[in-house]
């Protein structure tokens, strides 16, 4: 018996030409997407209240509310919805300003089938990335340990400067929340924070996306495009997952921080930027360095600032703070404003190693939030959600007659979305959290059991 296939990804088309409406449903259709067409952006913000959407393809100029506009107020309802522009105005300027907003990508008109779903798969990513992320408040840092002190007064210190800085810590201890807070304490707060994954791409894309690429440059690309350096240009490019990326691709990369030069690929002309770099990593490059894996010449080119976030057993009295901040957030995004959490539980919290870090606190307390029916939490509950997760869940009824492993693999999996909705009141956002998965991989999930 075989797996059922992946339900598609969902994707919402915004564009008040009808007939590109169209073209652009029959390509991802085709692609095995699942798209939807609307034609304003007042009828995508309804759409997204009504059905699941994984990404936003939106056409720029549009009457009434246009691209940008969709985009911010987007970014106000569903910060990690990914939004990927449309327009046959592309210019470097407009590029600045969407990403400045919250898109997560571009594309000109005449655009290639290629291009666009390459662009599509990123922005997929992306959204899985994004809500894997801690919910961390912008522009600050939560905790008083010594540690974080250290490193507030770290990031006060360099933002006034032009030096790199390297980011260094633990998954879920919150680099990319630190990058964000350099960028917004410096004199480039006005300019763009680019980011990109180096570990999300291989080295052929990564090129393009840091560099862009000229018309021609390879199959797909009918128009220029402008990569993540010449739009992070005035501003600051954050470079996360650093330790990824791969030896050839370091020495483009260290030519680009030594003499903030570059060329695009498929161009002969060198551009110039002016950009402040911040790169990030949880790898121990030391010990790659020493494997010849990562460049030492590149190595101490990003680490002129190096910034260490402590894991958060290490800052245990700061998990008060963030879990109380965090049971104040979902509460209200969960229909329990003015939720709270005992002292007591607090500190049965604080002597937890939580070896996620902030991530993983923050997705335990969200589901104490979703899961508690009195106004605080107490300690049993506390209690209670740890013992669920360090035991297994009662097992299902015997079955009348022989399973297979599939089968039985099925049966659990459709068990724990249905225990996870019932819990979560059929809020699939806070399912997905509860299941440890993205809203994606839910949706795909729920698809394949018939549970949509």
């Amino acid at each position: 018996m075989t797996a059922a296939q992946p339900a598609p990804s969902r994707i919402l088309i915004v564009d008040d030409d009808p007939a590109l409406g169209v073209v652009l449903d029959a390509l991802l259709r085709q692609a095995g997407y699942l798209p939807r067409v609307v034609q304003s952006g007042p009828a995508a913000l309804a759409a997204i209240d009504q059905h699941a959407v994984d990404v936003i393809l939106s056409d720029v100029k549009m009457p009434g509310m246009d691209g940008l506009d969709l985009l911010q107020a987007l970014g106000e309802r569903r910060p990690d919805l990914p939004v990927v522009l449309l327009t046959a105005h592309g210019t470097v300027p407009l590029a600045v300003e969407a990403m400045k907003r919250g898109a997560a990508d571009f594309l000109l008109k005449p655009f290639d089938r290629d291009e666009l779903l390459f662009v599509m798969r990123k922005a997929l990513a992306a959204g899985d990335r994004a809500a894997a992320a801690p919910n961390l408040p912008p522009g600050g840092l939560i905790g008083d340990a010594p540690g974080m002190r250290e490193v507030r007064a770290l990031i006060e210190r360099s933002a006034r400067g032009q030096a790199t800085i390297m980011i260094r810590g633990e998954s879920g201890t919150g680099k990319e929340v630190v990058a964000r807070a350099v960028h917004e304490a410096s004199p480039r707060r006005d300019g763009p924070l680019v980011k990109i994954h180096c570990a999300a791409l291989p080295e052929t894309l990564l090129e393009s996306e840091l560099f862009g690429y000229e018309k021609g440059a390879f199959t797909g690309a009918s128009t220029a495009k402008p990569g993540r350096v010449e739009l992070a240009d005035g501003g600051t490019l954050f470079l996360d997952e650093i330790g990824d990326i791969p030896v050839p691709m370091q020495v483009k990369l260290l030519r680009l921080i030594q003499e903030k030069e570059f060329e695009r690929l498929g161009g002969r002309q060198t551009l110039r930027v002016d950009v402040r770099f911040i790169a990030a990593t949880h790898r121990p490059l030391e010990a790659m360095m020493a494997r010849g894996e990562f460049r030492e010449d590149l190595f101490y080119r990003l680490n002129v600032v190096p910034l260490w976030l402590p894991p958060l057993r290490e800052r245990s009295g700061d998990v008060a703070l963030l879990a109380r901040r965090f049971c104040a957030a979902h509460g209200q995004r969960n229909g329990r404003p003015g939720a709270t959490i005992d002292d007591q539980a607090v500190a049965l919290l604080a002597d937890q190693p939580w070896p996620g870090n902030v991530r993983q606190l923050e997705n335990f307390v969200e589901r104490l939030v979703v899961l508690s029916d009195g106004p605080a939490i107490g300690v049993a509950e506390v209690r209670e959600e740890l013992g669920r997760q360090a035991t297994p869940g009662p097992r299902p009824a015997a079955p009348s007659g022989p399973l297979t492993l599939e089968e039985r693999r099925r049966q659990t999996e459709r068990g724990a979305l249905q225990d996870a909705l019932k819990q979560a009141r059929n809020n699939r956002t806070v399912a997905a959290r509860l299941l440890g998965v993205s809203r994606r991989t839910l949706y795909t999930k729920l698809e394949e059991h018939g549970l949509l």
